[in-house]
């Protein structure tokens, strides 16, 4: 069991398989990329099969989500699903994507036995998404959706970050093309994980902004505490079901109360939370031939020292020194 001081237990296992990205978001890291990680510093695809292993055979993992950079440029994605589809207890498993590559591999990853997945799009405007992620790339995000929820890795959710004055404005035509379309809409307020650390809390779009903005067209009923469990995202349904949207409110109505989250890095750390401004490295104990009985005891202690909160509400706030692309959102 992963617990912590608090009596939270981490059942939910984010795996980054790569800090690379096809894509230059303006939250997420400057136009010319980044200085991206060595190959001898990533972990190979039986390292990352065996840290899940244990992860769910002695540590009570029972939900595993795939996330990068941009998993999909991880040439063994396919494979690696197929291995955790094959231990016991089977953990549900899920993927968090741009979309680009997802028209070629969306039924190769069904058929290996991903579950669902998490889409990236901010936009319905081409010339908004170019400006946005710097690429011409929004027609092949589309077709990704579309071939997700023709291979059945369903309920396909769409994640949206707004930015002002670029996209703020389009939070009810997003929600009127996810319900037409039978996608999860879910917006995510900026979070401060920018590799230029240019993240202001005074220019960011909150849960409330985005909620208002949505009641202008429809009508949000919440689902309520117990619908939303430990789940990051607050649920509405939208003009009475069977349709709903999602707000994760990182910023302005955090939930680190139920977290149940730990996160292991593209090159093996263990982060403890998305905002940790510290790590515990399982890399070289898994390449010093460490049994699976001692790596399960270094993540139990990591787990152990989780802190309360994010400390987003600290004016002290430190942000991460790694970026988003590199943790694994």
């Amino acid at each position: 069991m992963l617990i912590d001081t608090y009596g939270r237990v981490a059942t939910d296992l984010r795996v980054s398989l790569t800090d690379r990205c096809n894509l230059r978001c303006t939250y997420c890291m400057p136009e010319e990329g980044l200085q991206w990680l060595g190959k001898p510093d990533l972990l190979t695809d039986d390292e990352i099969v065996r840290l899940i292993e244990i992860a769910v055979t002695r540590l009570g993992i029972t939900e595993v989500r795939f996330t990068g950079g941009e998993p999909l440029l991880r040439p063994g994605v396919v494979g690696i699903v197929e291995r955790v589809a094959a231990l016991e207890p089977r953990p549900q498993m899920s993927l968090t994507t741009n979309g680009i590559g997802l028209r070629r591999t969306a039924a190769a990853l069904k058929a290996a036995g991903l579950d669902r997945v998490n889409v990236s799009l901010d936009t319905l405007r081409p010339d908004v998404f170019k400006t946005l992620t710097r690429r011409d790339r929004h027609q092949d995000v589309i077709a990704g959706l579309e071939a997700a929820r023709d291979a059945g890795l369903t309920p396909v959710k769409v994640n949206c970050v707004l930015m002002p004055g670029l996209n703020d404005d389009e939070a009810p035509d997003l929600l009127a093309w996810a319900v037409e379309h039978d996608y999860e809409l879910r917006f995510i307020e900026q979070m401060p994980l920018d590799a230029q650390h240019g993240w202001k809390r005074e220019g960011m779009v909150t849960a409330g902004d985005i909620l208002a903005s949505l009641r202008t067209r429809f009508v949000l009923t919440e689902e309520g505490a117990d619908e939303r469990g430990s789940a990051p995202a607050e649920r509405w349904l939208v003009d009475g079901g069977p349709h709903r949207v999602g707000v994760i409110a990182s910023v302005t109505r955090p939930f680190c109360a139920a977290c149940d989250r730990t996160r292991l890095t593209a090159d093996g750390q263990i982060r403890n939370c998305l905002f940790a401004t510290e790590e515990t490295d399982l890399r070289t104990a898994l390449r010093s031939d460490a049994p699976d009985e001692e790596i399960a005891r270094i993540w139990r202690l990591a787990m152990w020292g989780k802190k309360a909160g994010s400390g987003l509400d600290d004016p002290s706030f430190l942000q991460p020194a790694r970026p988003m692309s590199s943790i694994g959102g």
